[in-house]
């Protein structure tokens, strides 16, 4: 397993780097990662055990990339986040599978609620885009006469590239050391 989660730092590396440079994700990268993801894993149970453990293996990398793929989801299609963040996570769950792929998904978004207030204060943004959020929350409570209006130039966007990767990296230092551990006299 540590094979697929240092292949999930890889992408995951790469893509926070294109992210972080154009805002794009590469589809050749996270479609990749998903092929390399389910196939790697038919492999890989198949070549340690036999073609049930294969598939078995290979049905639970469908299951991360369908689990790591729910939140992000919702939040695309509300218009929340980018597809090539969903995408991403979505190769991140086929490579690592359900348990390890929510876990980078969880460390990840911990590390995008620290960065992205903190950004937004560092750029003087931070008060109105609370204000625009509750805003944008409470507008549909309201009457319509007595709904505010949102200025554009408060909607921002993250890039969540960069954070998807740091929580990789995360997951690989608790796990990664866990498996070394066990190996060490």
């Amino acid at each position: 397993m540590l094979a697929f989660l240092l292949a999930a730092v890889a992408i995951s590396a790469i893509a926070a780097f294109t992210d972080y440079r154009t805002g794009q994700i590469p589809n050749w990268l996270t479609l990749g990662g998903i092929v390399v993801g389910v196939v790697g894993h038919v492999a890989h149970g198949w070549v340690a055990a036999n073609a049930t453990t294969g598939l078995s293996e290979g049905a639970f990398a469908i299951a991360g990339l369908l689990f790591c793929s729910l939140a992000p989801g919702l939040l695309y299609w509300k218009g929340g986040m980018g597809g090539g963040d969903l995408k991403l996570f979505a190769a991140i769950g086929a490579l690592c599978q359900p348990m390890l792929g929510i876990e980078i998904q969880m460390y990840a978004l911990v590390i995008a609620a620290i960065v992205a207030p903190a950004r937004l204060a560092y750029e003087g943004k931070l008060f109105r885009v609370l204000g625009a959020s509750f805003s944008l929350v409470f507008n549909p409570l309201r009457r319509a006469e007595n709904r505010r209006a949102v200025p554009v130039e408060t909607m921002t966007w993250f890039r969540l590239g960069p954070a998807i990767f740091g929580g990789a990296v995360t997951t690989l230092a608790i796990h990664g050391y866990a498996v070394l551990s066990r190996y060490s006299p």
